[in-house]
């Protein structure tokens, strides 16, 4: 029988949990919300700025699509999910604005992914994870002020996404048929893009969908015979025995973990929550920096060296990624191990990441901790990661606590 945690076990102890529920709901809302909302607002040319330097400078105007969709999603999820308050409400207005006018190729409906600050575009990627994040935030915005019209509007980014990812409609092949390959990030994010949008407009067969998605990641990236979860693989599912084959990404791999973890526990199927468990495990295995602590980058699945050379940094997200992975699994399970992997990812990304002057975290490190740059934000780092990982660690650490006996729920509010 696993081993699983009592009131007098230190791992999750009640003082614990509610200094954590402090931690990520103060840090939240006191601040990572603040430090974006002082800094990123482009009142002059609308949405958000989000290249910062370490005091929340801006040090590139340069727009990045992803992040006005991630920060739009966020202030409307803050709004419906946290307090009903106005100023969100008129952000979020303001990013749903700016994607409107500027985010879309009239020319061919897709979206872009980098515009000036004015909004005129720059580039566009062959992947559509712009329309991904366009589709949570005008959810998340349609459940807010109940306009059908944006709910319609979240639909169809969400079967662009869907079909440029999954169908093929306009995209352009990165590479030959000579070796074709098919990657996890696709499904994951579709996974989550679906319960996302379940929730906030009850979207049409998203169960179908995300059965369908959970289906691949397990038949093709899902690897019992060496216990990991591929990054890549053929289009059949047989591991490739070259750099990008067998290049894993293990925070990206928790990061579906718990995608998956979630819709168990929705549905209260076991199945999914051991698949995600599993995952985790794995993975947890095979990322965990021992030496130093913290969440690799990038490990070789043969333990081969990583052509890319910051394998070994650092990075913000996935330590947030893991510390949600891991407490969702003790929540689950019960299982002392995921308490003390939570406890390890928590204080280890706490000591490091956080900026105590200026607020906010550092998004890069190198292996022992050091920072590697000062920035805060640019076009991958902006508010998304790290403020869904205190949102969902801050309302899970709370389950926790309202169930243990003695607690009362309204002893919380």
């Amino acid at each position: 029988m696993s081993e699983r945690l009592d009131d007098n076990a230190t791992s999750l102890s009640r003082h614990r949990i509610e200094e954590l529920i402090r931690v990520y709901r103060d840090g939240l809302l006191e601040d990572v919300i603040p430090f974006w909302i002082n800094h990123c607002v482009d009142s002059k040319h609308g949405g958000f700025t989000m290249s910062l330097g370490q005091d929340g400078t801006v040090i590139d105007d340069d727009k990045g699509v992803w992040q006005q969709g991630r920060f739009t999603w966020l202030l409307g999820k803050l709004h419906n999910q946290v307090e009903s308050r106005d100023d969100w409400l008129v952000l979020a207005r303001h990013g749903i604005d700016f994607i409107d006018r500027y985010c879309f190729d009239k020319s061919d409906g897709r979206m872009w992914f980098l515009l000036t600050r004015d909004g005129n575009p720059l580039r566009k990627r062959r992947y559509a994870f712009s329309e991904s994040f366009a589709a949570i935030a005008y959810g998340e915005f349609a459940k807010a002020t109940g306009s059908d019209e944006y709910a319609e509007k979240a639909r169809k980014a969400f079967q662009e996404f869907i079909d440029h990812s999954f169908n093929g409609k306009g995209s352009l092949a990165k590479f030959t048929d000579t070796r074709p390959m098919t990657a996890i990030g696709f499904p994951m994010i579709a996974i989550n893009v679906a319960q996302e949008l379940r929730e906030s407009i009850g979207l049409e067969e998203a169960d179908r969908w995300i059965d369908r998605w959970i289906e691949r990641i397990q038949t093709l990236h899902v690897k019992e015979d060496i216990q990991c979860v591929m990054e890549t693989v053929g289009a059949n599912g047989e591991l490739l025995d070259h750099f990008d084959g067998r290049t894993l990404n293990p925070g990206h791999a928790i990061e579906g973990a718990w995608f998956i973890m979630r819709e168990g526990k929705l549905r209260n199927d076991q199945g999914l929550i051991r698949l995600g468990c599993q995952m985790l495990d794995w993975m947890w295995e095979r990322g965990w920096d021992r030496d130093y602590g913290g969440m690799l980058y990038f490990v070789d699945a043969k333990g081969l060296p990583v052509q890319e050379y910051w394998h070994d940094m650092k990075f913000w997200w996935p330590q947030n990624e893991v510390i949600i992975a891991t407490l969702l699994a003790y929540q689950l399970t019960g299982e002392v191990k995921y308490a003390r992997w939570h406890t390890l990812a928590h204080d280890w990304a706490f000591e490091h990441f956080p900026d105590a002057e200026h607020g906010e975290w550092f998004g890069y490190l190198h292996r022992d901790g050091r920072r590697s740059v000062s920035l805060k934000g640019n076009h991958w780092k902006g508010p998304f990661h790290l403020p869904r990982m205190q949102l969902n660690c801050w309302k899970i650490m709370e389950e926790i606590q309202e169930s243990l006996p003695g607690i009362k729920q309204s002893d919380n509010h």
